[in-house]
């Protein structure tokens, strides 16, 4: 089937006002274009642009259009699955607690990607998220197309129900309510078919026993019967520990399996998500196994590579493995991009580079000093005009009545929150009583960070009613490390602030007052990778700077932990 073809928390004070507020994008706005429809305690957004600006993107320009950059989809897309039928490939990658879930790329030629939706898109296809840590829910999707059937399936877990999948034989249309897999406990789980028709899932799961060590983990395969959508039989502990289980080797994961001349390959991550991550490669004559280790895994990782080198790309793994249409081998696989090699905000990201193999037939990335390249040649490629990678800019009027596919909210839909068609134009935001610090579903509607250098300016109209109302942009990392720049009234007029929202306690950073008759003004966060600048402006005046240097450490996953990377987005927020 041509699938392409087919579908071408703040300080209260004791006063009761009401507030009408204009921020802008831009100095030349017109003041006279405000919502018609206006409700209490809502924020009417008119715009937002996001501009990435990555030094390495200005001072490296690709040589020729059959160059890529890697990352090749940036941000925060972590733990990537590819598959292909016929001309097309699909990709998807986790979400945890975000909504929707599981992005879902289309390519023609593994480089130029398109997003075309969500796999789980609906609040049916994730259940029981409210209450799950922002690294909690989704983990790891797999993506595999079954040629025996014509159906694609993905297969996943989320952490507050457990593992299952979902199939369709439209990727570019919907998917499937879950079904689950109560026999496959563990994570990651992956489906292989084969040419036989036989199909199988392999998973990760806590070995039999006590574990030895933290950390020991097995991989296991279970027989899967299509037509019933079950799986049969006992499983098997294919790998125990790892590829050299004398050296106790920690968090065997994320494992898929292959067909390739005959023979059975296992690959799996191994070391942990940080900088000690990796992936190891196994080859056996049964997907059954026994399966033998190579000599020389790892197929891929960095951890053993000078942390001063320029331009350091750490935490490598979680690797997929894909035959191109002219035979040749491409892996794609999460990384991360330290800023100066300290810390990064933007989680593990997608990256693409060829497959060598060796002289004794096993796959590879790297082997010894070899470097994850950031500027990648595929040979007989024409480079589109609107790519996924460098540097780009984004902006979103908010004339549509659906919110493109960038956008995202906390653990269920934030629809209940914001409307596109009560004043059209505008995303009409209501101020909610969940605050972001909580597990549950708050008025933020949020995209990706995919750059460490960045500019981002929204518009507002807000409509106060009283003093516990705020509203403005959020950088969110999860419920305990956020900055909060926004706006409310208070006694005096308005104020504009900068939060830190901690664990244990939130404290405002500065805040300005502002007469309450200046009614427009605009909002700009600029991020210089380790600090961000805050400005505002009221109606055409230049930009004020608020507050300087405000530290990014403080959302990154080196302080706070995590699965995700940070976002950010618009928020409005009732304060109990």
């Amino acid at each position: 089937m041509d699938t392409k073809k087919k579908h071408d928390g703040l300080r209260n004070v004791p006063v009761f006002v009401s507030l009408l507020v204009l921020v802008g994008l831009f100095a030349s706005c017109d003041s006279s274009k405000k919502p018609s429809n206006l409700e209490e305690s809502t924020a009417y957004f008119n715009s937002f642009t996001y501009k990435g600006m990555d030094d390495f993107y200005e001072q490296n320009k690709l040589p020729g259009e059959d160059y890529f950059f890697n990352p090749i989809i940036p941000g925060w897309y972590s733990d990537p699955s590819v598959c292909k039928n016929g001309e097309d490939y699909f990709l998807v990658t986790s979400t945890f607690s975000y909504f929707p879930g599981v992005p879902i790329f289309h390519s023609t030629d593994l480089v130029n990607w398109k997003q075309i939706g969500h796999v789980l898109d609906r609040e049916s296809q994730l259940v029981n998220m409210k209450g799950q840590h922002t690294s909690g829910g989704i983990f790891a999707p797999a993506i595999s197309y079954n040629p025996q059937n014509d159906t694609y399936y993905m297969i996943t877990t989320n952490v507050g129900m457990g593992n299952f999948f979902v199939k369709t034989k439209d990727p570019f249309g919907g998917w499937s309510d879950p079904i689950m897999l109560h026999d496959v406990g563990g994570i990651d789980p992956s489906f292989f078919f084969d040419d036989d028709g036989n199909a199988y899932i392999v998973n990760n799961d806590e070995p039999i026993g006590e574990p030895e060590y933290s950390g020991h983990r097995t991989i296991r395969i279970h027989q899967f019967d299509v037509e019933n959508d079950r799986t049969f039989g006992d499983d098997k502990v294919l790998v125990d520990k790892g590829v050299r289980p004398e050296e106790n080797p920690i968090w065997i994961e994320g494992p898929h399996l292959y067909k390739i001349d005959g023979k059975y390959f296992l690959m799996s991550a191994e070391g942990g998500t940080g900088p000690n991550h990796s992936e190891v490669i196994m080859r056996g004559d049964s997907p059954m196994g026994p399966f033998n280790a190579w000599e020389k895994n790892p197929i891929l990782t960095q951890r053993h590579l000078n942390p001063n080198r320029d331009n350091p790309i750490t935490c490598t793994g979680h690797a997929d493995l894909i035959q191109a249409k002219n035979g040749e081998w491409w892996s794609v696989f999460l990384a991360c991009r330290p800023i100066d090699g300290k810390f990064e905000n933007l989680g593990r990201e997608t990256f693409l580079m060829p497959v060598k193999w060796s002289e004794d037939g096993f796959p590879y990335m790297t082997q010894g000093n070899d470097v994850i390249p950031m500027v990648v040649q595929k040979p007989g490629l024409k480079r589109g005009e609107e790519v996924t990678f460098g540097n780009f800019t984004k902006i979103y009027p908010f004339n549509s009545d659906k919110l493109g596919y960038d956008w995202m909210s906390l653990r269920t839909s934030a629809s209940d929150f914001y409307s596109l068609t009560k004043n059209p134009g505008y995303l009409s935001l209501s101020c909610a009583e969940v605050s972001a610090t909580e597990k549950g579903t708050p008025a933020y509607v949020c995209r990706r960070l995919q750059h460490h250098k960045f500019e981002c300016t929204t518009e507002l109209y807000f409509n106060s009613e009283d003093e516990k109302d705020a509203a403005g942009l959020l950088l969110y990392k999860d419920e305990t490390h956020q900055y909060f720049f926004g706006i409310k009234k208070v006694e005096k007029g308005i104020e504009i602030f900068i939060e830190k929202i901690g664990d244990h306690e939130s404290k405002i950073i500065v805040s300005e007052m502002i007469d309450e008759k200046d009614k427009q003004m605009q909002l700009k966060i600029e991020s210089h990778g380790d600090y961000y600048n805050f400005y505002y402006s009221r109606g055409n005046d230049s930009w004020v700077n608020l507050c300087n240097e405000v530290e990014a450490y403080y959302l990154s996953t080196a302080n706070s932990y995590g699965f995700t990377g940070t976002t950010i987005g618009m928020y409005a927020v009732r304060n109990k």
